[in-house]
Formats: C-alpha cells, structure tokens, sequence
C-alpha cells in the first residue's frame, strides 16, 4: 500500500472494515489504541475451562479463497515444469536415491537455507518422517504440498511451521523463532531489543486476554489481503493495415524524438554537405587524373573529421550548457540532456571521417602514386616535388605521415578506454591464485626428479606472467583510464593543426582551413576549463560535516557550507575533488540538499576505488564509536584543515545543469530512485516542500495564487526509491520523516521498496508482513525502513503504477525523472511512451546523465 504523507499528520494507515472487502485510510495517531485498532483482526477468545486450556481446533476458516493474494512457498509458477527442475536435480544430486535436508532448498529453489530446513521439518513432521533424508517419492509429496494452489492448503503449511508442536497454539517462543526466520530469509538485520520489542507487540495484540499464546485463526485473519482492484485502461486495438501501425510508428516515434531527430538531420546534413563539397573540389583536382576517386574520398573524409574534431568539444562545455538551458529558450528545442550521449555520436563520426581518410591515403591513391609512370607524375611535382616518391617510407617519414600515424594510435587507445566495457570494467581479468604453484609442489602426484623440478618451475613462472598480464589490464581499465587517456586529446589537437598545415596538395594559408574549424570550440573550451578551475579555487568550502555509515550501507554523506556566490536548482549536480585522494580526480554527485538550505549537501556511496578511498579518508578522523555498526561523524573548518593535514580538504564545482531541474515545467512529475539514484529526487522533493510553502496554505490541484513564482507549476509529486539494502533506509530517514511532518496538504506521495525481501504473499516475508502491519498501526514507523513511510516488499510493479498515475491525472503532462542503474531505464522510457498513447496523460521521460 503506497504511504500518501502528509494525510491526517502521521498517515498512519488503518484497516476498517468494509462492503466487499477491506481499505486503508489514515487515522490520527493515538485516535485509537493499538488493541482497537487491531481488533478487528481478532475475536473474542473464551477463557479455558477447567484445569487449563484445551487443545484449540486447528480447522481453517471460510474465508473466500480470492481474499489471499499468496502465501507461495515456491516462485514456480508452473508446477510442472518446477517438478521437472526438482526431479533432475534428485537424480543428479541425491545419494543412494535419497536427499538429504541440506540440499532440499536448492532442490525445490529456494536461496534460504534455514527456511528450507524448517519448511522441511514442517513435511516431514506432518507424513512422520523421521531421518535427513528423503527419496523421489517423498520428494514428489513435498513438492505436491507446496506447489498446491489450494489457498487454505497452503495456510495450513504455514500454521504448521508456526505450530512445531502441532498443539493449536503459537507460544511466544514461537512467535520469536519464526520472526527471526523471516528476517534471516529476507536479509534483515533486527537487534535483541528490537525482537523483544515486536515479541511483546505481537503477544499483546493478538493474545488480549493474556493467555500466553496466540490461536491460529488470529493469525490467519491478519494473512488475509484486500482484493486488488484491477484497472481498466482505454487501450486500442491493433491495427488491422500493416501501413497504419507502420505510420502510427512514425508519428509516436517523432512526437517523442523531434528535438533529437531535427539536430541529428542537421548534423549529418552537414557532414554530407562538407564531404561533397570537398569531393567534388578534388574531382576537377590535378592530381584526380593520378590518384582517382580515392583522394576525393580521402579529401571528403578528412573535411568532416575537422568539423566533428571542433564540435565534439562543444557537448562538454558544462558551465555553456548550463547557461543556456537555465538561461534561454532554446531548451525547448535543443535536447541539451542529451549532450554526452550527442558527443558520443560525434566520436563515431570522427572514426568514419579518420577511417576514410587513412585507409584512402594508406591503401589507394598513395599507391597509385608511387607506382605512376614519369609522365603521369609531371602534373604531381608542384605537390610532392620534382623527384617521384619512391615507397611508402617517403610518406611516413615526412610531417604529415609521422603526425597522421600519432594521432591514429592516440585516437585508438582513448576511444577503446572510453567504451562501456573498459571504462565500466565490465571486461576484467580474474584474480589469479598466487598458491597454486605450492599446492601444486605439496601434491604426491607431481613428477618427481628433474623432471618435476622443470614442470612446476615453468608453471609458477607462467602464474607469474599471468598475474602481471591480468593486473597490467585490471590498472589500465576504469574510470581513471578513461580520465587520463582523454586528455590526450590535447596533444591529438596539436597534431592535427601541425597535419592541418603541412599539406601536400595545398599551398596557400587561406586554404588550410583545419585552424579555422578548431579557433572558436578551442577557445571556448578552454574559457570553460579556466572558469573551471578559478572557480573552484576562489569558491572555498569553510566548514564541512561528515557523517560515515558503516557497511552494508557504505554511505559518505557531506553537508558542506555554501560557498559565497553558490547558487544551485534542486536536481543539479557538483564535482567534487579531494586532493588528499587524488589531485586530478573530479566526481559529479547530485546535490540532495534544496536551494534555500544553507548548506550544500551530497550523498556518496562507496562503490569504486576513489570513493572508497574517500571513505577511507573520512573514517581515520572520525571519532571512534562504541559499536561498530553506528554512524560516525565528524565536523570541522578549513582552519582545522590548515593546522591538521589528517583532515582532508574538498574543492567542489558547480552547480551543472540536469534533467531533473526541469520538474519545475510539470504539474505532475513522477520521480524514481534506484538505490543511491535517490539523491537528485531528494533535493527535489525538499525544493517542492519550500515552494509550496512560499505559495501559501492552498489546496491541492489549484493552480496557485498571483505571488507564486511563475516557474515552478509542480502541484503533485510520486517518489519511488527502490533499494535492495535495508541499511540504505537510514541515509534519507530524516528527510523522509521531515517530509511526512511538513506536507500537511498531501502534494507528495512517498513509496519505498526494499528488493531483499520477499514480495507480499510469499511465505518467506508472512511474518514480517504481520509484524509491519501491527507495528505501523500502533507507533506509526515502518520496521523495515526505521521512517514514517510503509515500505512495500519486494519491487514495484512499474506498468500498475503509471496506470494508477495515468487514472488520477486525466489529460495532464507529467514528468517523469530517473535516476539509478540503466537496468531500469528501458522499461520506464517504454511505459511512458505506451501509456501516453493509450490514455488522456501524457508522460514525458528524462533520465539522469552526468
């Protein structure tokens, strides 16, 4: 159920009872107590009789089957073919045809050893199998039970893994044993305390009469779910004409793409504009008659290799683009999101342009030329002069061929590093196992002798030239491969205007036009890397807070004081360099704090080797903690910086314009955070919280009042963060939490999910579905995130949540902004083109690109 913050102070939700079924509506806390408010969970439980409690009747209820979404033990959805996974794995894994309990979770595919067990226990305690051990027979009764789509069968498995001694009772020790269960199936980390704390809920509020145990029907009420109500969308059938879907196609595709389709029509008009006229030129060219067609491809090639070498500087002046989306209209026309993606389109053109030129030299017209007789090389001596070249040295030797030859080999090794696969390092070497030689000398096996002394001899020499060759490649991959081999760029634009100039088929200085192309982006470029650097110097960082959070959650979070002058959007972004780990690094981080904070605040995870080492840097001046799992902080100045060296000093740059800055233009905006992609949507959702309170107490929907700013239009905001860790919860808690206080008129509502557990309805998260539910009514903080929004488990169901957004929002924009993992990106970008077209709302995508 999402959390809707701000409803009713807390939005603590409550189940009441209704026609058809059951909702949730927010309640003040403490309108009811925790017992009313669970009531309706419960019935009256007859006080025992006689010299103790009787043995309580075990039989299920009628509740409709259709009211239990799950309770699954398996995530086969087809029993079959499961069975047919679990039988191969049986005969190719069982010993004397028997399983043992050990391996009967991989068998049936269930990762949680320890739930595995007890769910094994549980059958064989039902059929009196005694024994580890189970053979195919019993395996296919196993398999059967757990795989019935029976709702009460499937309840009465649970029960009897609550229920160990099959007495119709769950004691308290019970109630601990399988909470503990749960939490270790779902990856969760709750302290002794905290057990004794929701021990103690639980006992309370589904055993009001005190009687020292809990009756299975109680727990069985609190399974049952509410039926999900399925929306109905107005989609459109499919064409009947092949031609229509083919046109529709179209249309849908440039309605989306216009601003990219238009520059890139523009670009490669200009392109092929430019290798025409130069082909052309030196198609009525003396030296055509010798050297062909193939110079007027060389010629064409090398004209549009200047142009994309002076324009690919452009994309990346960040400060220039910054300004003019934040600063002029043409954002509305020129993609500037996109601008690293349109540098990389640029770099492909450079790779054809060079290719054409070098393998037409190189392979054609060079050639040609050398091999031309002395009459057909009279027209060619104003160019290469009197005496005919004799081979291919003469033209390697000379500038042009020399500098041409360095460029190509410059070029080669910065384009391969800036790859995905290199600059990611999605291709790494394993670590070779520096102890297989001395295994290998300890096995009574080896040759013995000479013989044996040569053999593994020349085994630990070739683990050795292993170990070098994989850790050679390992250094020079990453992002400071990447970094570094970009900035030979710089000596491959000298060597282009020294090309450029020395020229054999062309004289005259006005002709050579390779400075021409190169002056303006030059200059432009390096404006922006001077701005760059003053700035960072002249804007300096006076106080700084650190607070490390310890692992899993590996968080570096940096409230820094702002600079004088520093003025930023919510969703922009900073570099920040730490000379003290690397004095040349520069990492974008999205700003997470809001424009009208005093401070200016970032949240790094520690996931590579510089942020890792940063980390590290931080954690050496932290004061130490009396536990290790607690967050250690640490505030100090740039004096204290100046008189303590162990106190490492931040250089930050910025602000730069993102994506996300532009949720300002929607009035609906959906914001989705995958892990540490959370950060931008922070500074976003705290930026609406301010903007909204400038714009006065106003209801929901009205489209504000005259002092409003004109720019900011946003009345509705969807934040979903999804994060797989349940320690990532605590990097936002108190932003989470200070949302739900101030957004007293609903504008924004909060999801979170954590992917760890298991999704509602399988038996793994049962328990701490039970436990969510009857801590969250009582004290209002969801016992997974630690915050006053309800985590929902497992993922979202993205298709049902613009649906839901589409339904609420008839006929309105909303902007959706990403920013996480790219695993997500094509889903999302595919559900805002499908459900634009197939309702009244249109949703526009835009993901973050640093």
């Amino acid at each position: 159920m999402p959390s809707r913050v701000g409803d009713d102070d807390a939005g603590v939700g409550e189940i009441v009872e209704a026609s058809g079924g059951e909702h949730e509506r927010a309640v003040p806390p403490g309108s009811r107590s925790a017992a009313q408010k669970t009531a309706r969970f419960t019935e009256p439980v007859p006080a025992p009789r006689g010299g103790g409690p009787s043995r309580l009747d075990r039989s299920m209820s009628s509740a409709p089957a259709q009211a239990l979404e799950g309770l699954k033990f398996i995530s086969e959805t087809d029993a079959s073919k499961g069975w047919t996974s679990a039988a191969g794995f049986f005969d190719t894994n069982s010993q004397n045809d028997l399983l043992s309990r050990s391996m009967f979770g991989e068998c049936i595919g269930m990762k949680e050893v320890a739930f595995a067990g007890e769910l094994f226990d549980t059958l064989a305690r039902r059929r009196g199998i005694s024994g580890g051990s189970i053979d195919k027979a019993q395996l296919r009764e196993f398999w059967d039970q757990i795989s019935d789509p029976s709702i009460k069968s499937r309840l009465q498995l649970f029960f009897d893994m609550v229920d160990k001694n099959a007495d119709g009772r769950i004691s308290e020790a019970e109630v601990k044993q399988i909470i503990t269960l749960s939490a270790s199936a779902n990856h969760l980390t709750i302290t002794a305390q905290q057990y004794k704390e929701y021990v103690k809920l639980i006992m309370e509020e589904l055993d009001p009469h005190g009687l020292g145990y809990i009756e299975l029907h109680s727990l069985e009420m609190l399974l049952l779910k509410p039926l999900s109500e399925t929306m109905t969308n107005g989609s459109k059938l499919p064409e009947p004409n092949w031609y229509k879907q083919l046109y529709c196609r179209a249309r849908y595709f440039l309605k989306d793409n216009w601003r990219r389709c238009w520059v890139m029509l523009l670009w490669l008009s200009i392109c092929a504009g430019l290798f025409a006229w130069k082909f052309m030129q030196y198609r009525h060219h003396a030296v055509f008659k010798v050297m062909g067609y193939c110079v007027c491809v060389a010629k064409g090639g090398a004209e549009t290799l200047k142009f994309n070498m002076a324009l690919t500087l452009l994309p990346v002046c960040r400060n220039t683009i910054t300004w003019l989306r934040s600063r002029t209209t043409l954002g509305r026309f020129v993609p500037f999101n996109d601008n690293l993606n349109f540098h990389k389109v640029i770099a492909v053109g450079i790779f054809v342009g060079a290719g054409l030129h070098i393998i037409s030299h190189l392979a054609c017209d060079f050639p040609r030329l050398v091999h031309a007789t002395n009459d057909e090389y009279e027209p060619m001596k104003p160019f290469f002069g009197d005496v005919k070249p004799p081979n291919y040295w003469w033209f390697v030797k000379g500038t042009e061929g020399w500098s041409g030859l360095v460029m190509l080999v410059l070029m080669a090794i910065t384009f391969t590093l800036a790859t995905g696969w290199f600059r990611k390092r999605e291709i790494r070497r394993p670590k070779p196992k520096k102890s297989e030689s001395i295994v290998e000398s300890k096995n009574p096996n080896s040759l013995p002798g000479l013989l044996g002394r040569l053999t593994r001899s020349m085994s630990a020499s070739h683990n050795r030239l292993t170990m070098l060759i994989n850790a050679s490649f390992n250094r020079f991959t990453g992002y400071n491969a990447f970094l570094y081999t970009h900035h030979l760029f710089a000596i491959v634009y000298a060597l282009l205007i020294v090309h450029g100039h020395f020229l054999y088929l062309t004289k005259k200085w006005q002709k050579k036009t390779t400075w021409m192309y190169l002056t303006v982006p030059i200059v432009v470029y390096a404006c922006e890397r001077l701005t760059r650097t003053l700035r960072s110097r002249v804007r300096l960082v006076e106080k700084i807070k650190v607070a490390v959070h310890p692992h899993p959650a590996s968080l570096l979070s940096l409230h820094m004081s702002k600079p004088e002058g520093f003025r930023f959007k919510g969703g922009q972004y900073i570099f920040i360099k730490c000379p003290d780990v690397s004095k040349f690094e520069w990492h974008p981080f999205s700003i997470t704090s809001a424009p009208e904070d005093d401070c200016v605040s970032v949240h790094i995870k520690a996931l590579g080797d510089w942020t890792e080492d940063l980390r590290d840097a931080f954690l050496k001046v932290c004061p130490n903690t009396e536990r290790k799992n607690e967050i250690r902080q640490v505030e100090y100045d740039r004096d204290d910086a100046k008189s303590n060296p162990r106190f490492p000093k931040i250089l930050i740059d910025g602000p730069y314009g993102a994506p996300a800055e532009d949720y300002k233009r929607y009035e609906v905006v959906l914001l989705v955070g995958l892990g540490i992609g959370a950060t931008p949507m922070i500074s976003i959702i705290k930026d609406i919280i301010n903007n909204t309170k400038r714009l006065g107490d106003i209801e929901f929907g009205n489209p504000g009042d005259a002092s409003a700013p004109t720019s900011f239009k946003t009345r509705r905001a969807y934040f979903y963060w999804t994060t797989r860790e349940q320690g990532s919860f605590e990097w936002f808690r108190g932003i989470m939490d200070e949302v739900a206080e101030t957004d007293k008129d609903g504008i924004i509502e909060l999801h979170t999910h954590c992917t760890s557990v298991h999704k509602e309805g399988d038996a793994r998260s049962a328990p701490l579905t039970i436990l969510q539910s009857l801590y969250y009514a009582k004290h209002g903080i969801d016992i997974i995130s630690g915050s006053r929004v309800k985590t929902t488990f497992g993922r979202a169901d993205w298709r049902e949540a613009y649906e839901r957004i589409a339904q609420e929002n008839q006929g309105k924009r909303v902007g959706v902004f990403y920013c996480g993992m790219p695993a997500l990106t094509n889903e999302l970008r595919y559900l805002a083109k499908d459900l634009s077209r197939k309702t009244s709302t249109r949703f526009e995508f835009h993901k973050e690109n640093f």
